[in-house]
């Protein structure tokens, strides 16, 4: 490559480096703004940080987390408050472009990203229901709290559980959920909360069959049909 070519090459760099800086807004855009922002039109840094992105600090000078919900970024009460005025608080880093966009573009945050549960704060990541209102279903009546032994953070709706796959409600089965779960654990469940058993009862009787692993009653019996 020729130095003349390399020169031309250089102060093509610089220009469109320059460029960049100068008129972002016709350079780079990923779509038009906003309504609610058409007065940064053509104030790129405003909100970016040369470099860096979309700086959340930048973002908070305007949209408070205590006020966002309830009132404008200018200070006035919303006609119609939202229901999670007070969700943004309950974040533990300011991460604005995890959910939002300044931008309407093809890229369009809201439509193509999730939220994240791990900005929320520990003790609130742990409780589902400071934002989740519980389903009102006749298992989840009987349910309280430790959503995450169904549920998961990254997939809330539809949880998909069939209890015939582990053990049919049949005949006399049908009952509540703590007669086999005790202490709120769904992970674990005994049959002795309705069966007459004992232990000694119950190795004396598997063992004639040539059963010796029967601590785990479902692995056999799958509903209860007595046939």
């Amino acid at each position: 490559m020729s130095s003349t070519l390399k020169l031309v090459l250089l102060v093509v760099l610089w220009v469109i480096a320059i460029l960049s800086f100068a008129y972002a807004q016709l350079m780079v855009t990923p779509g038009h703004l906003i309504a609610a922002h058409q007065h940064l039109k053509g104030d790129c840094f405003a909100c970016h940080t040369p470099f860096r992105g979309i700086d959340a600090k930048k973002c908070i000078t305007c949209h408070l987390p205590a006020d966002i919900g309830r009132l404008t970024s200018k200070g006035l009460p919303l006609a119609k408050p939202l229901t999670s005025a007070t969700f943004h608080k309950d974040l533990s880093q300011a991460s604005c472009v995890s959910c939002h966009s300044d931008h309407v573009g093809v890229r369009r945050y809201q439509s193509s990203r999730k939220f994240d549960h791990a900005l929320l704060k520990t003790e609130v990541r742990a409780n589902c229901q400071s934002c989740h209102k519980p389903p009102k279903d006749f298992i989840h009546q009987q349910i309280k709290g430790d959503c995450a032994q169904c549920h998961a953070q990254t997939k809330w709706t539809p949880a998909t559980f069939d209890h015939d796959k582990l053990f049919m409600l049949d005949k006399h089965h049908s009952a509540a959920c703590s007669t086999c779960h005790m202490a709120n654990d769904y992970k674990q469940y005994t049959c002795y909360g309705c069966h007459e058993h004992s232990l000694e009862k119950i190795r004396s009787e598997h063992q004639e069959e040539g059963i010796t692993q029967f601590s785990q009653c479902v692995e056999c019996h799958r509903s209860g049909d007595d046939d």
